[in-house]
């Protein structure tokens, strides 16, 4: 019997790291605010390798469970929502989705969600787009870590249009574009110009633009649609190269 994408070992171990931290959430042990312990040391308590940890956490981080603090640690999110309704148990169902079905669906929802958002969004928005825009300028060097403040950014967006039916829909999308993502992040040419439109898009946001903070988001997708059709050709495998022998007319 064949295996199923969602049935894949990495997932699998991603998910094991994911419902242990969920525990010692649930139960007390880690509470909003604590910072994690150094990864050589929560990955032993957690009887996982570290490559298994860093995965989780990045997951957790994407979803706005975890924090990540370039330089600083780890860190459970204030008020994080139910990991219980989390849309990981919807990631199966969104894996058959073709990419540019994906981000029609995202230019059509974000480009709506940035405009509401700098028509609605409040100081503590402000300051949590700004703090990941920060976080992306500092981790040019580390993709993966780029990828996890990229997608807190998009999450904040959506929290901040006010209207928590569209951030909703927002999670699910969120969770298929960093499970994708991630797998071709690091084959990234430059993370500099995305970063530079968040930044963009973030003044939009704050300035209270909402048309020029759509368009904005528009353009920022595209280039992104981009960037994803480029890494993914890069990871796809090389054709051999057939003898001209082979060729040749018998």
């Amino acid at each position: 019997m064949q295996r199923t994408r969602k049935d894949t070992p990495d997932t699998h171990r991603t998910m094991q790291v994911v419902n242990h931290i969920r525990k010692l959430i649930e139960d007390g042990t880690l509470q909003p605010g604590d910072k994690i312990p150094p990864e050589r040391e929560f990955a032993q308590m957690l009887n996982i390798s570290r490559a298994s940890l860093r995965t989780g956490i990045g997951y957790l981080a994407a979803m706005g469970v975890m924090k990540i603090r370039h330089g600083v640690g780890t860190f459970v999110a204030d008020g994080p929502p139910e990991l219980g309704k989390s849309s990981f148990d919807l990631m199966g169902a969104l894996y058959g989705f073709q990419l540019w079905q994906m981000f029609e669906a995202r230019l059509i929802l974000e480009s709506h969600l940035a405009a509401l958002a700098a028509e609605r969004g409040k100081e503590e928005h402000h300051s949590a787009l700004a703090e990941e825009v920060t976080e992306m300028y500092a981790t040019f060097d580390k993709p993966g870590e780029y990828l996890i403040h990229d997608v807190s950014f998009h999450r904040i967006i959506a929290r901040a249009s006010g209207n928590p039916i569209l951030a909703a829909v927002m999670e699910t999308i969120t969770s298929a574009m960093y499970d994708r993502r991630r797998k071709t992040v690091e084959r990234s040419l430059d993370l500099r110009e995305s970063a530079e439109l968040h930044r963009e898009i973030y003044k939009a946001i704050r300035a209270r633009k909402p048309e020029e903070a759509s368009r904005l988001m528009e353009k920022h997708l595209k280039l992104a649609q981009q960037a994803q059709g480029q890494e993914d050709a890069k990871a796809a495998p090389k054709k051999k190269a057939v003898p001209a022998e082979i060729n040749a007319p018998a």
